[in-house]
């Protein structure tokens, strides 16, 4: 198993300890530290994408875990985000409109790549993918900090970044398929 594939087990393993701190109100600026996690998880998927490709270490496993940690990462998160241990949410209710449409922006176009797939052909990422992803990973960053401390400008911040997150994973997503609508043509 090579180093680009270690990491993203590592991003895999963070994925339950950054829940589980979230979720622990004895520890001290939980949030701060699950944070930090969060930020770490996100950075072993730069890393390990950076490491693969330099090095030639691109591996069938790695191109098959590395998407699903992504999401499962990044979906964590944003499903925290809309429930809390003490009954008071860091977004609020409405905010799960967005994270829905997140949510569902990955699962059609994991759906949509793979049927790319059968048919032969790679949707890698582009440009726009991955600064949707770093649009949402500083979002969730940033309210994660605001559950912390009460800070109005912090959340505010947090929830403006958010909503960015959400328009950028919805025109991301349309310029994914309009760019491979042949994927979608009845012929092989």
């Amino acid at each position: 198993m090579n180093l680009p594939t270690k990491l993203t087990l590592l991003r895999i393993i963070l994925i339950p300890a950054f829940v589980a701190v979230f979720f622990i109100r004895q520890i001290p600026y939980n949030y701060v530290i699950s944070a930090g996690i969060f930020v770490l998880a996100a950075f072993t998927d730069f890393l390990d994408g950076k490491i693969a490709r330099k090095y030639n270490l691109v591996t069938d496993l790695g191109k098959f875990l590395d998407p699903i940690a992504d999401k499962v990462l990044v979906a964590s998160a944003f499903i925290v985000l809309l429930v809390s241990s003490d009954g008071d949410p860091i977004l609020p209710w409405y905010a799960s409109i967005g994270v829905a449409v997140i949510l569902g922006r990955e699962l059609i176009i994991t759906c949509f790549r793979s049927l790319a797939a059968a048919k032969g052909k790679v949707i890698a990422a582009d440009m726009f993918g991955k600064v949707k992803t770093f649009i949402q990973d500083i979002a969730i960053f940033v309210l994660l900090c605001s559950g912390s401390f009460d800070y109005e400008i912090l959340t505010v911040t947090g929830f403006v970044i958010f909503w960015a997150s959400v328009l950028a994973t919805l025109i991301s997503g349309f310029e994914c398929i309009l760019k491979n609508k042949n994927v979608l043509s009845e012929e092989e």
